[in-house]
């Protein structure tokens, strides 16, 4: 577990990082292009990605990934998921099923109970191995240097959970349940809450979001959601939580000024967001170009 020595550290390293000017996106959009690239998709965050989807329901896990991988030599990031309270990767397969389409492997846990991300890091554990057999479809497909964690709300705390494991390089947990504690991880967050959420209050949302100045966080509480809005295809929370992924684990820098420098994107998209900040490391991490 990451104690205040190491978050230090960790701090330290990021501050110099972004003296040489180069972030985790930079270094991701580095090896992607080195291995094969996943396609760009502009901003069409929300829309279907390039990609066809195949969906392989398994005992423990389900996984959503590109029918087929790695057509031109790429390697696909991975994206382990945790379901909500009593909840199936089912329930969201339409938002998993798009970020497959997207280039990416979602393992998602079958469990109802994911707060402590226990399936959801044996995903990893699973494709570790599986991209190491010659005689399975995953086999040096998968990138394994660059895994996110995301959830909706029990899974949500379990996204933050599961980045206690050093191979996880960032967080999304949408409308995150209480049972989780921020500073056990020390890797960037994208916060998400719904403004009509009586399940998960924006407030709570809001407060592990201000318990993560020693990492970049970013909130976001979206116009009219309520606590089922995200479930099916994500909603409205399907863009942003698209646009973040691709940007930390691919690299995508036409993701960069939605987030990030003067200005940024969704800083300013009031029809989106009712709620929306970024903390003092986030705005640490360069925009675009320019900017």
């Amino acid at each position: 577990m990451p104690g205040s020595r190491s978050r230090l550290f960790g701090g330290l390293v990021l501050a110099v990082l972004l003296a040489l000017g180069t972030t985790p996106a930079a270094t991701a959009g580095t090896a992607v292009a080195a291995a094969g690239a996943v396609p760009p998709v502009g901003t069409a965050w929300g829309e279907p990605g390039p990609y066809e989807v195949e969906v392989d329901i398994e005992a423990v896990h389900t996984f959503y990934r590109p029918r087929t991988l790695g057509p031109s030599g790429e390697r696909h990031p991975v994206v382990i998921w945790g379901n909500g309270t009593g909840a199936v990767p089912g329930i969201y397969s339409s938002l998993l099923r798009h970020w497959a389409s997207h280039g990416f492997i979602v393992a998602a846990a079958n469990t109802p109970t994911s707060n402590f991300a226990l399936g959801m890091r044996a995903g990893i554990d699973l494709l570790e191995r599986r991209d190491a057999d010659p005689h399975s479809v995953y086999h040096g497909k998968v990138d394994l240097e660059h895994i996110g964690s995301a959830g909706h709300s029990q899974g949500g705390a379990a996204a933050v959970n599961a980045a206690i494991d050093s191979r996880v390089d960032t967080a999304v947990p949408i409308q995150p349940g209480p049972l989780t504690d921020p500073d056990l991880t020390d890797v960037p967050t994208f916060y998400l809450a719904g403004q009509r959420d009586l399940t998960v209050w924006p407030a709570l949302v809001k407060a592990l979001y201000r318990d993560s100045g020693h990492l970049p966080a970013v909130y976001g509480k979206v116009r009219g959601a309520g606590h089922l809005s995200s479930i099916g295809d994500g909603g409205n929370f399907r863009a942003p939580t698209t646009a973040w992924l691709r940007f930390w684990l691919m690299g995508d820098e036409n993701a960069r000024g939605f987030f990030f420098g003067p200005g940024c994107g969704y800083c300013e998209d009031d029809g989106l967001w009712s709620g929306w900040d970024r903390n003092d490391l986030a705005q640490l991490v360069p925009g675009p170009a320019g900017t």
